[in-house]
């Protein structure tokens, strides 16, 4: 039997079941428990957008092969939508083996504590404040898995300088100001700054992950600076790809000015392969990747089959791996892995570790 991917619009009434504690038991608790009663569910920002499309392809691989069903919740970006509907969840009374990107560092505690006082099981990704870890909050804080923006950051503004020969003016486009990875990346972009005393950052601003966001602000930008913009930075490939639109609209497109973006999304790397537009590189935490294996963390800490508590450091926080894709190995990550590749990373969720974050 298939799993099923549920995209929900939850509007369930708000109680709570309340009888489980940071670490204790609820409905479904590990003590030998078969996992009939856990329930796989996916937060993520939104579904239009190819990054997190991949992620649920990834959760309905682990889910399918568990013969689960599988409940994914889109925020659209909304913190207080985000944490409402994974409330309304745990008031139906099933314990939650929950896998969420937070949309902010400082929306992380609230899920976490809305889900393990309910005796349900999180995993989080990418945010998180940083005094704060699974630890400090329970066993049911599974682990938060992150990748290292500020390399990832680093290498793509290294790859688009090279291009530019060393010299010549850029813009940069940053995510969520109150987001990790968008702290991190743009850190590497400054680190690779000081190392290119010829390149000049003329400007940067928020375009908030979002293509048409990029599409505008690039716009500005370009009307601004004119020629002097020789390369642009993105912080993600949405709006990267919103720069390019807005580079060809303005007549400069056809690989005049390089871009880079991070996030890998097919579009992008669609992009690298043909060359055609100046699209050089881009960075692939592997979304399906993240999509599946944190989720089956969270499930196999559910079910008894992980015991948390007996866990290392690193296994409550870690950096995951991530690749540089560039023209010379985009072909590699053009394609959603087959469930057979997948299955060592959901049979073990800490392959991929690289090391602690601490």
């Amino acid at each position: 039997m298939s799993a099923v991917a549920v995209f929900a619009a939850l509007s369930l009434a708000a109680c709570s079941s309340g009888d489980g504690g940071s670490d204790g038991a609820a409905t479904g608790t590990p003590d030998g428990d078969s996992g009939d009663d856990v329930q796989l569910v996916l937060a993520i920002r939104s579904l239009s957008n190819p990054y997190h499309a991949n992620w649920v392809e990834g959760a309905e691989i682990f889910a399918e092969s568990v013969d689960k069903d599988l409940t994914v919740l889109s925020d659209d970006g909304d913190s207080q939508k985000q944490l409402s509907q994974i409330r309304s969840l745990i008031a139906s009374g099933q314990t939650i083996a929950l896998n969420v990107d937070p949309n902010t560092s400082s929306d992380t505690q609230a899920i976490v504590r809305a889900v393990t006082d309910a005796g349900g099981y999180v995993v989080t990704q990418w945010n998180k404040p940083d005094d704060l870890l699974p630890p400090d909050v329970g066993d049911n804080w599974v682990s938060h898995i992150s990748f290292d923006g500020d390399e990832s950051g680093y290498q793509i503004a290294t790859a688009l300088f090279e291009e530019m020969g060393g010299e010549g003016g850029i813009i940069a486009l940053q995510g969520i100001l109150d987001n990790v990875p968008a702290q991190q990346r743009f850190a590497g972009l400054q680190r690779a700054l000081e190392e290119y005393p010829d390149i000049e950052l003329l400007d940067d601003q928020t375009a908030q992950w979002d293509r048409n966001t990029g599409y505008s602000v690039t716009q500005t930008l370009l009307t601004k600076h004119g020629e002097d913009v020789q390369g642009i930075w993105a912080a993600n490939d949405n709006m990267a790809l919103g720069a390019l639109e807005a580079l060809k609209a303005a007549g400069r497109g056809g690989g005049e000015v390089p871009i880079v973006g991070v996030d890998a999304v097919p579009e992008a790397l669609d992009e690298i392969s043909s060359g055609e537009n100046g699209y050089l590189a881009t960075v692939t935490t592997d979304a399906w990747w993240q999509g599946g294996a944190p989720l089956a963390l969270a499930y196999q800490a559910a079910i008894g089959e992980y015991d948390v508590a007996d866990a290392s450091d690193e296994q409550r926080a870690f950096y995951g791996t991530q690749f540089l894709v560039t023209q010379d190995n985009v072909d590699e990550h053009m394609s959603a892995p087959t469930a057979e590749e997948l299955q060592p990373d959901l049979d073990d969720p800490f392959l991929r570790s690289v090391g602690p974050i601490e």
